[in-house]
Parts: C-alpha cells; structure tokens; sequence
C-alpha cells in the first residue's frame, strides 16, 4: 500500500510558539492554517499553503522547556527553480528573523542559503529543480 493521498504534517516543539509562527509565516509566506490552545496542556499552530500537502505544526508544552534544536543538521529543504524567485525568498528570510549560516553540511551552500531560526532549526532554500 502507497501514501499516495497522504498529507505531511511536520510537527515540532518550540519555547517561542507566536514568535516563530510569525518566522515562518513571513519568512516562507506560510498561512496559519488552525491552532489550538490548552489542549491537555498543550497550544499549537499550523502553517502552511492549503493547494500543498504539506504543512508545518508548532507546539508547546505549557510548564515545560524544550531549548534549542539537538544539532545544527536539523533542516527543511525547499527547492525554488526560478533564481529571481529564489533571491527575493533569501531576502524575505532574513527580513522575517530569520539567520542566514553556513551550513552544516557544506553540499547546502553550493547552491542555496541556510537560515537559521529561533530555536536553532534551520530551513535551506535550494536555488534549482529537485532532482533524483
């Protein structure tokens, strides 16, 4: 059986839970797509754009500190064809908050940017087509 119809959520902890929704929303044009508040002690939200079956939740666990990201090679790739598209995207990154880093892993810098954003987790912004 294949995930054909499946949508990925991609959900992780955070201490900043608006600041970072703001980040992403700014920073990759995201829309907040739901949230939640004090569920069984936890608030969240959900972003992204509604034509993709994808999108990114944010959580926080009321009372508890989660810190930063456990390493530098916590990444989300997103590959933009369109070079002009590609350079206005980088520019808004760092316009959202978001830090522009080198990367951990040096294949990211040949052909994109990384940025890093409050809790240390980091988003590359591949300039050219995904290719298997």
């Amino acid at each position: 059986m294949k995930l054909n119809n499946a949508v990925l959520r991609i959900a992780r902890p955070t201490d900043h839970l608006s600041e970072i929704a703001e980040m992403y929303c700014k920073g990759l044009g995201f829309e907040k797509l739901a949230s939640f508040e004090n569920h069984q002690g936890f608030d969240g939200v959900m972003l992204g754009h509604r034509q993709h079956a994808y999108h990114l939740e944010f959580t926080h666990h009321r009372g508890v500190m989660v810190g930063r990201a456990p390493t530098q090679d916590n990444l989300l790739v997103f590959y933009l064809p369109e070079i002009e598209r590609w350079r206005e995207m980088c520019l808004q990154m760092i316009g959202s908050g978001f830090l522009r880093v080198e990367s951990y892993n040096p294949y990211w810098d040949f052909n994109g940017q990384t940025f890093e954003d409050l809790d240390g987790y980091r988003v590359v912004l591949q300039a050219g087509d995904w290719k298997i």
